[in-house]
C-alpha cells in the first residue's frame, strides 16, 4: 500500500515511515528518530534580574567615567566607531562614511537603531544635535549603554539526561 504524500503526513511519520517509500518520509522518519535520541539539558535558573529602562544608563556628557573608551574615542574615533559599529551588528567600515557632511548621517541612524532596539524615548531632534554637536561624546554613551544592556547567556549546572 503507497500512499500520497500528502495522505501520508496525515496519518502522521509513525504509521507513514512503515507504509511509505518517498524520499521526503524517509528523511522525515530518520530526523524524528534522531531528535527524539537528543540529550535534554535542564535551562539554568536565572541568577540577576535584567532592569529595562526607557532612559540611557548614563547622560551624553558622563563619558568621563569610563576613561579607557573616552580616550580611545578622543584619540581616535574613527576606529572606536568602527569597532562599536562591528559589536553593534552593522557594517565594519560604516562609520567611516561620517565625514562627509555636517550632521555624521552613521552616527544619527546608529543612535536612533540603538534607541529603537532598546526602546529608549527620544526625538530624531535631540538625536541630530547630539550626534553634530557631541559626536565622541554620542559614540561613548552608545557604547555604554551596549555594555550595560549586554547580558551573554551563561549555562550552569548542565546535566545531561538520558
Amino acid at each position: 500500500m503507497t500512499l500520497s504524500f500528502i495522505e501520508c503526513h496525515a496519518l502522521r511519520a509513525s504509521f507513514c515511515t512503515s507504509t511509505c517509500n518517498t524520499l521526503i518520509c524517509k528523511l522525515l522518519y530518520r530526523k524524528t528518530v534522531t531528535m527524539t535520541t537528543k540529550l535534554v539539558i535542564e535551562q539554568p535558573k536565572p541568577v540577576t534580574d535584567r532592569v529595562e529602562s526607557n532612559q540611557w544608563s548614563s547622560g551624553i556628557f558622563d563619558c568621563w567615567e569610563d576613561k579607557a573608551n573616552c580616550c580611545f574615542v578622543c584619540w581616535c574615533c574613527p576606529c572606536f566607531a568602527c569597532q562599536k559599529s562591528r559589536e553593534y551588528g552593522q557594517c565594519l567600515c560604516l562609520p567611516l562614511l561620517d565625514m562627509c557632511g555636517i550632521v555624521p548621517p552613521i552616527t544619527l541612524a546608529m543612535r536612533v537603531s540603538m534607541r529603537d532596539h532598546y526602546g529608549i524615548r527620544g526625538t530624531i531632534c535631540n538625536d541630530c544635535v547630539y550626534a553634530t554637536c557631541c559626536r565622541l561624546c554620542v559614540w561613548c554613551q552608545m557604547a555604554k549603554e551596549m555594555k550595560t544592556r549586554f547580558q551573554p547567556i551563561v549555562l550552569i549546572n548542565a546535566k545531561a539526561r538520558e
